[in-house]
């Protein structure tokens, strides 16, 4: 046993270091782990080889040094939904197929990049608000502006889920979304709107930014209310020297629930860790931090459903948690701070926080020489502000009010099945019968893959997975199901339940009379 062990292992080694690989076998990690950010910032798409020859430099240089795939938590002292990170099996691949002359192979056999568009959020929002076409007002001075726009809401709704997408990326540094509830505020376009006006806040964008979107379906369905005949202001920053620029109409896209559902949570979006008091002389590295409440801890227990950590360029590292009498709770800690990839990361499961517990954040600023994201050279001194030169220590909150049971709900599960964030890919279709087509993603996977297909006719559906070997490891048995795409999702567990040993796998989707095969790649954790 011993010695097979070794021999799979001395196999794999060889097949990621040292055999040769073409472009099929890695245009899955590029599709899974590169193409989605690429596409939304207007990046390099790397949705083919051409594309991806011309980027191989930049991109070993990148995979070497940790650049990319940008995921900025540590993700050893707290978990997120939807992951940006590459494994080192991933990596190696990569970068193997790159050393090894970057071979296009048989590039018709490489897996089909997904139909990509501006919008990450599927179906069709039920509101979309947009700002007017603006030319950038700042020259020397980091620009403000307050676009309030109508809701035209005639009742109540609570939002589900929404997207805000930047007109001109390269001159909007960042979006803040307000609801007014009282309707009286108006656009400001002085470039000096600081603070954002309205009732509350619904959250906001920032270079990097995902949708934001609550579970729809038990054990959790949470939103946001927002009234009737409300305004939703953008307050929208160009830094300086975006002056001519035309941001083409950032906007907001929102989803609702529908009109009269009910038992839906409420969900709050708040700053309690600021810091508006710091002066960081230059050739220095210094640390502040910030506390809520400044005394005692918070009255009530609340679930902690998403965060988003802020400052600006001379920052280092944050990190934040909660602590109380009793225990510490990790929320979120980074280690090499990163000003242009940043935006509100969702927990795997709720952080749940009892009466008592205090907020509490470190930020270290480095504003030396040796910081290449310090905005001045040589360096000057930096105090607290809102524009890019100054510093923020500004760490927001998605959170609910405590429920019992709230330690227990999976998170990860519920937004992984959500329809508004499914992949809907068509990758692998299967040329062995007309009628049925399968696809997987994410593929290569090391949680779950959906096994999706698309039936032409109603009929009852199985999934049989077979080792390479030929041996049936797992069959997951469906149910009658009517025309149109579904999916199926497993999660590398045999029919014991046991978790199967990376490696490649095929499985055979049978419907009815017709059936058709693929292939999936199980990596390492």
């Amino acid at each position: 046993m011993k010695k097979m062990l070794l021999l799979l292992i001395l196999c794999s080694l060889s097949f990621w270091g040292y055999s040769q690989l073409y472009y099929k076998d890695v245009a899955p990690i590029f599709i899974e782990r590169c193409t989605s950010c690429h596409n939304q910032y207007g990046h390099v798409s790397l949705l083919n080889y051409s594309q991806t020859l011309a980027e191989a430099p930049t991109i070993t240089s990148y995979l070497q040094t940790g650049e990319m795939p940008p995921w900025p938590p540590d993700t050893t002292y707290t978990r997120f939904v939807h992951e940006r990170h590459i494994s080192t099996s991933e990596k190696n691949a990569i970068l193997a197929w790159i050393a090894g002359g970057s071979l296009p192979g048989d590039t018709t056999q490489a897996q089909t990049p997904p139909p990509y568009t501006r919008y990450q959020l599927r179906g069709t929002p039920d509101l979309v608000l947009k700002a007017p076409v603006f030319v950038s007002n700042a020259a020397h001075n980091d620009s403000y502006i307050c676009f309030s726009l109508p809701s035209g809401l005639t009742q109540d709704r609570i939002l589900r889920a929404y997207e805000i997408l930047a007109g001109t990326p390269s001159i909007v540094h960042h979006v803040i979304a307000n609801v007014d509830t009282s309707a009286i505020t108006v656009t400001d376009t002085s470039g000096t709107c600081y603070t954002a006006p309205g009732d509350f806040s619904i959250g906001g964008y920032a270079p990097g930014s995902e949708p934001t979107v609550f579970p729809g379906t038990a054990p959790l369905t949470a939103g946001i209310r927002i009234k009737a005949g409300s305004k939703i202001v953008l307050q929208v920053h160009y830094p300086a020297g975006t002056a001519g620029g035309v941001d083409s109409s950032t906007q907001i896209r929102l989803y609702f629930y529908p009109v009269g559902a009910t038992g839906i949570r409420h969900v709050y979006v708040t700053t309690p860790l600021q810091n508006w008091n710091m002066t960081i002389p230059p050739n220095t590295v210094t640390t502040y931090t910030a506390q809520y409440p400044a005394s005692g801890g918070i009255p009530y227990a609340i679930s902690v459903f998403g965060v988003f950590p802020h400052s600006h360029k001379v920052c280092r590292s944050i990190v934040n948690y909660a602590f109380s009498a009793t225990d510490t709770v990790p929320l979120v800690r980074i280690n090499n701070w990163q000003f242009n990839w940043q935006g509100y990361y969702t927990y795997k499961k709720l952080a749940v926080l009892t009466a008592g517990h205090t907020f509490y954040s470190i930020h270290v600023y480095d504003n030396t020489a040796n910081n290449p994201n310090n905005p001045f050279n040589p360096p000057q001194q930096i105090v607290s502000g809102t524009s890019t030169t100054n510093e923020m220590l500004f760490d927001s909150y998605q959170w609910l009010v405590y429920e019992p049971g709230d330690e227990n709900i999976d998170i990860n599960s519920l937004l992984t099945n959500d329809t508004l964030l499914a992949a809907g890919i068509r990758n692998e279709f299967n040329p062995l019968a007309n009628e049925l087509r399968t696809y997987s993603y994410p593929n290569p996977f090391n949680q779950f893959v959906n096994i999706g297909y698309e039936l032409q006719d109603p009929a009852r559906v199985s999934i049989e997975i077979y080792s390479i070997y030929g041996m049936r490891v797992k069959t997951i048995l469906g149910a009658d199901e009517f025309t149109g795409t579904h999916a199926q999702v497993w999660n590398g567990t045999n029919d014991a339940g046991a978790h199967l040993p990376p490696g490649e796998y095929l499985y055979l989707l049978k419907a009815g009379t017709k059936q058709c095969s693929g292939k999936v790649s199980l990596m390492p954790e």
